[in-house]
C-alpha cells in the first residue's frame, strides 16, 4: 500500500488546526464551574484537540503507542552501557507484553504496536511489523549514518503506518522507541538543530560513567565535524546524525498530523523525532502533545527547541513510550471535563464577574 511518494508530498497535507473549534472549545471551558484557566494544562489540551478533531469532546477511539526499534552503528564507539543485542532482546520482551511500556499501555487501554526499523537481525514474530529499512545505521562518527534514500524512506514507512493506523480506528497516538545508543544521535540532532554544544546536548543515556560521557561527547562532535550536517535541511540532519527508529517516528508524526490525529509525545529520542518533523513541517507542532520531561540532560533543551510543552515530571528516562502512555490519561481527562462537567447556567451556580 503506497500513499505518498515524497517528503514534500508528507508535509503538504498537514493543515492548521481548526481556529473556530479552539475558540468555541476556550468558550466552554470559561462557562464550566470553575475559575477561567484553573485547570491550566487541562485546559490547554482540551482547546488543542478541539483544533485538531474540529470537536469540543472528540471521542478519541483507539489508543496506540508505536515502539519503533532500529540499531545504531555509533555504538562501536562505547557510548552505550549496555551491548547492541539488547535492542532486539527487548523487542522479544515488548512482544511478550513483558516490558514497562506495556505493564503501562495496559493500564492506560492502549494498544502498542512494534516495528522494526533497522534492527541489526532478523527478529521473526508474527506481532512483530517488519518496515527494516537497513540492519543498524553506519557509524555517524566516521560517516553518514543513512544516505538520504535510506532516511527518507524510513519516514515514508512511518507516515504510512500513521495512516494505515488511523484507517484501522487509532484516534490517539504515542511515540516510543528501543534502540541501544539513540541518545546518541538524539543529542547530535539537538546539537545540529539547536547550535547546542555537544556537552550540554549529551547525557547519560542508560547510566554510562563519567568517562564513557567525556566520550559520548566526543563522539558526537566527530560526528558533526565530519558529516557537517545542514540545520536548514532536516532530512540532511537525520540521514547523517541520525537513526531510523528515529526517522521512522518523525514520518509517524508527520502521518499523524495528516491524519488529523493527536500524538502524544514521549521523551529524549521521540523529541528529536518532534523536532525534525517540525522542522520538516512547522503545522505539525500542532498535533503533538507534550508528556513528561525526561531525567535526560538535554530535553528541556530539546523540548524548547521543538516548541513541547511537557505536563510532568517524573524523572524518567527509559524511553519505550513510558512518559506518553502515561499522559494518555491526561489527554482522557480533558475530555472528559468538556464533556461532562456542568456549565455555571446548569450547576446554578453563580458565574465570575465578566464571565
Amino acid at each position: 500500500m503506497s500513499y505518498v511518494k515524497g517528503i514534500e508530498e508528507m508535509t503538504a497535507g498537514i493543515l492548521p488546526l481548526d481556529e473556530g473549534a479552539m475558540e468555541r472549545a476556550q468558550q466552554h471551558l470559561d462557562q464550566l464551574t470553575k475559575p477561567p484557566g484553573s485547570l491550566g494544562k487541562l485546559e490547554e489540551i482540551a482547546v488543542q484537540l478541539a483544533g485538531i478533531t474540529g470537536e469540543l469532546a472528540p471521542s478519541l477511539g483507539t489508543k496506540t503507542v508505536v515502539v519503533m526499534a532500529g540499531d545504531h552503528g555509533v555504538c562501536e564507539e562505547g557510548v552505550s552501557a549496555f551491548p547492541s543485542e539488547v535492542t532486539w532482546q527487548m523487542v522479544l520482551n515488548f512482544l511478550a507484553g513483558g516490558a514497562a511500556v506495556n505493564v503501562l499501555a495496559r493500564h492506560a487501554g492502549a494498544n502498542v504496536v512494534c516495528v522494526d526499523m533497522g534492527i541489526n537481525g532478523d527478529v521473526e514474530h508474527p506481532g512483530l511489523l517488519n518496515r527494516k529499512i537497513r540492519r543498524g545505521t553506519r557509524n555517524m562518527a566516521k560517516e553518514a549514518a543513512m544516505t538520504r534514500e535510506e532516511a527518507e524512506a524510513a519516514v515514508k514507512a512511518g507516515y504510512e503506518l500513521a495512516l494505515e493506523l488511523a484507517a484501522q480506528g487509532t484516534g490517539l497516538f504515542a511515540t516510543g522507541e528501543m534502540g541501544i545508543g539513540n541518545t546518541t544521535p538524539s543529542a547530535a540532532i539537538l546539537a545540529a538543530f539547536g547550535g547546542i554544544t555537544p556537552a550540554a546536548a549529551a547525557g547519560r543515556g542508560t547510566g554510562i560513567s563519567d568517562q564513557r560521557l567525556v566520550r559520548k561527547i566526543e563522539v558526537i562532535e566527530q560526528a558533526l565535524q565530519t558529516n557537517l550536517p545542514n540545520p536548514e535541511d532536516p532530512m540532511d540532519v537525520l540521514a547523517k546524525v541520525g537513526g531510523l527508529e528515529i526517522a521512522g517516528l518523525t514520518g509517524l508524526i508527520l502521518g499523524a498530523a495528516s491524519s488529523r490525529k493527536p500524538i502524544v509525545i514521549d521523551g529524549f529520542i521521540s523529541t528529536a523525532a518532534a523536532l525534525t518533523a517540525a522542522r520538516l513541517a512547522p503545522a505539525a507542532k500542532g498535533y503533538m502533545i507534550g508528556s513528561h520531561l525526561s531525567g535526560e540532560q538535554g530535553h528541556a533543551l530539546l523540548v524548547k527547541e521543538a516548541g513541547i510543552s511537557p505536563m510532568l515530571g517524573l524523572d524518567m528516562r527509559l524511553g519505550e513510550g513510558t512518559g506518553a502512555v502515561l499522559a494518555f490519561h491526561l489527554v482522557e481527562a480533558a475530555v472528559k471535563i468538556m464533556a461532562e462537567m456542568a456549565t455555571f447556567a446548569q450547576a446554578g451556580v453563580s458565574g465570575s464577574e465578566g464571565h
